[in-house]
């Protein structure tokens, strides 16, 4: 009796422990399945958000549909907010995570990234008839920046002494300053830019530069080569045949400028 009871108990040991099991999310079983989680952004437009019809749309959208697509499978979007991205992969919640994830050495001990994607940065914005390709081109213009911001310092460091930086208490202020006349020039985040284009398209704002460049990359379960190969294959594939240009015309409305291979 004692025996039957300690083989029973080892069954349900092995049971549990296979239920507790992460299922892992490599390549061939994602093909084997015939279908692909990826993780992409709950509202942050135009990166993902739900549209007007009720289905989520934008860039990282689009280009998980574009990797589906590639890999012949059914595509279910996990949108997630930006605290959830990592937890989410690392859990087996998505097998891949495109939601303007950036890269840096603390994320990368837990996950894996692949070559960026999509372009993500800060830089100068003005209308076109404002000349400016640098900073030495701030002489003599009004600079509007969200004060202490990471543009704010880049920016004070090496602007020209007569270069009039005009600093505001937060984004909307900043913006609100720029569309009312009170600067040539603003510093923000491409993101930024492009609800002010969005709001004020007679602006025609331009990028004419960028001060700090912090692309997005996809994220990939540590462990899962050929996923990640595979996916930098797709990433390179799609900058070549300029499928990734004509999304960052579509939703950023701005070229694909040249983004980090790793």
């Amino acid at each position: 009796m004692l025996k039957k009871i300690l083989g029973l108990t080892g069954l349900a040991v092995s049971a549990a422990l296979m239920i507790a099991s992460p299922a892992s999310a490599e390549l061939k079983d994602i093909l084997e399945a015939g279908k692909i989680k990826i993780a992409t952004p709950e509202n942050f437009p135009p990166f993902g958000s739900l549209g007007s019809e009720g289905e989520y749309e934008g860039y990282d959208i689009d280009v998980a549909k574009m990797i589906a697509e590639d890999l012949g499978v059914e595509l279910e979007l996990v949108p997630v907010t930006s605290k959830q991205r990592i937890p989410f992969l690392e859990t087996d919640k998505a097998d891949l995570v495109i939601a303007t994830l950036g890269a840096n050495p603390e994320r990368a001990k837990s996950i894996w990234f692949s070559h960026a994607y999509a372009p993500f940065f800060s830089g100068a914005f003005a209308k076109p008839d404002v000349a400016v390709s640098t900073i030495a081109d701030f002489s003599g213009k009004k600079i509007a920046v969200t004060s202490g911001t990471l543009e704010d310092l880049a920016i004070t460091a090496d602007a020209p002494e007569d270069a009039e930086i005009i600093r505001f208490g937060d984004n909307a202020a900043t913006i609100a300053a720029y569309v009312s006349g009170q600067a040539d020039v603003i510093v923000t985040g491409n993101m930024v830019a492009l609800g002010i284009s969005n709001d004020n398209p007679d602006f025609n704002l331009e990028n004419k530069f960028i001060i700090a460049n912090s692309p997005s990359f996809i994220g990939v379960k540590t462990g899962n080569i050929d996923l990640l190969q595979w996916v930098n294959v797709f990433v390179l594939h799609k900058k070549l045949n300029g499928k990734l240009g004509e999304l960052s015309e579509k939703w950023l409305k701005t070229p694909l400028p040249p983004l980090p291979a790793l």
